[in-house]
């Protein structure tokens, strides 16, 4: 996870995580990504950071009306579970290092929660 500025490339955001996670991705093989990552630039920075068998897909839209995408809802949902906790509604932390942090203790939450029940 990278918590940035507004005004920060995404794409390159998301290249920066999977160069500080890449000792732990030796069997990733598809990265899902959607409309905003699409390029065979993006792609082949992949490949570089994480290897030759990593390959990119892109979801697109196939129509104009709203449609459920494969694989975008478990971030929908995430991002759904994380707006309950009331300290993340909102963008109150004046440094993206606690929101950070913030983050990372709800989710350990709820996969506590879940291992209990």
């Amino acid at each position: 996870m990278l918590v940035s500025e507004a005004n920060a490339s995404e794409r390159l955001g998301a290249i920066v995580v999977l160069d500080e996670a890449k000792e732990k991705l030796d069997r990733l093989e598809v990265v899902w990504v959607d409309q905003g990552y699409s390029g065979k630039n993006f792609a082949n920075a992949v490949r570089q950071v994480c290897g030759e068998q990593v390959r990119v897909e892109v979801i697109k839209r196939m129509g104009k009306t709203f449609e459920r995408l494969p694989k975008r809802w478990i971030v929908e949902r995430t991002f759904g579970w994380l707006n309950r906790f009331r300290r993340l509604s909102k963008d109150y932390e004046v440094y993206s290092e606690v929101s950070e942090a913030m983050i990372y203790g709800s989710l350990i939450r709820l996969m506590v929660k879940r291992m209990t029940a």
